[in-house]
């Protein structure tokens, strides 16, 4: 039953994805405008917005004007399985803290996911969602290190501060450095994030991670000519998977390293 609950969830919170990063992009008000069509304008009613369900039974036309509807079911689909994947492979119990855990780190994917679709299509990460994605960081962050792992107050501080310096410093060094061709300010800002609710270690472990999953990505692409080594090529999707990676099975990443590797 909980599982159901979570899809349903991430469902509804993907098509409001869809809608956040559209308006956003054309400078629309997404808190108190209707959802309307692309194309045509028209406001969509009810049975025009079922997560999935109306774009397949509308065959990925808008019931008005017919043409193409640029919302993609892609975006429900996948924040509804990392609303899954969170809750089954949930690492920090589901306690009283841990609970209120997994409620804030599902507000922040619901920002990451849009963060990442707006980043893949315009190529930018833009601050009205980043900023409040570091706020939401912040709480998530004390409340993992405090009252989760029960880190005294400056030990947690300490950690938080260090991992914005690992991956946020680095960016911000690459940006200045590059004079913004090689990463954007807007990843130095996710950064903040990132470096927040993972602590050094984990910020660390992102990197590699991010960097790893871009060549994975870039390199076949190169190989068939697909795209240049000029291209350019978001980065954030990228940061942000490796971040949903770590924030979930950093520890046990860390600890195998450790012990299969370093041997210690």
């Amino acid at each position: 039953m909980e599982i159901i609950v979570i899809v349903l969830l991430g469902l509804c919170f993907g098509s409001f994805i869809n809608a956040l990063v559209w308006r956003i992009h054309k400078k629309r008000n997404f808190v108190s405008e209707r959802s309307e069509c692309t194309h045509c304008h028209h406001v969509l009613a009810w049975n025009d917005l079922i997560p999935v369900v109306s774009w397949v039974m509308l065959r990925g036309k808008c019931r008005y004007c017919h043409k193409k509807i640029d919302d993609s079911p892609i975006v429900e689909l996948l924040t509804a399985v990392a609303f899954v994947v969170s809750y089954l492979a949930w690492p920090y119990g589901f306690e009283i803290s841990g609970m209120v855990l997994f409620g804030l780190w599902l507000v922040a994917l619901v920002l990451l996911v849009a963060l990442a679709v707006y980043d893949s299509r315009w190529y930018l990460l833009p601050d009205s969602m980043v900023f409040p994605l570091i706020v939401v960081g912040v709480v998530i962050g004390i409340t993992r290190f405090v009252f989760v792992e029960t880190m005294v107050i400056g030990e947690a501080l300490l950690n938080m501060i260090l991992g914005v310096g690992v991956i946020s410093g680095l960016y911000f060094a690459l940006y200045e450095y590059s004079s913004g061709k090689w990463v954007g300010f807007g990843d130095v800002k996710l950064g903040v994030f990132i470096g927040i609710i993972l602590g050094w270690q984990g910020a660390l472990l992102t990197l590699f991670l991010a960097n790893l999953i871009g060549l994975l990505y870039v390199l076949p692409l190169l190989l068939l000519n697909k795209v240049q080594p000029s291209s350019k090529i978001p980065f954030g999707p990228f940061l942000i998977a490796a971040c949903f990676i770590t924030f979930l099975w950093g520890q046990q990443v860390v600890e195998w390293y450790l012990q299969s590797i370093v041997g210690i």
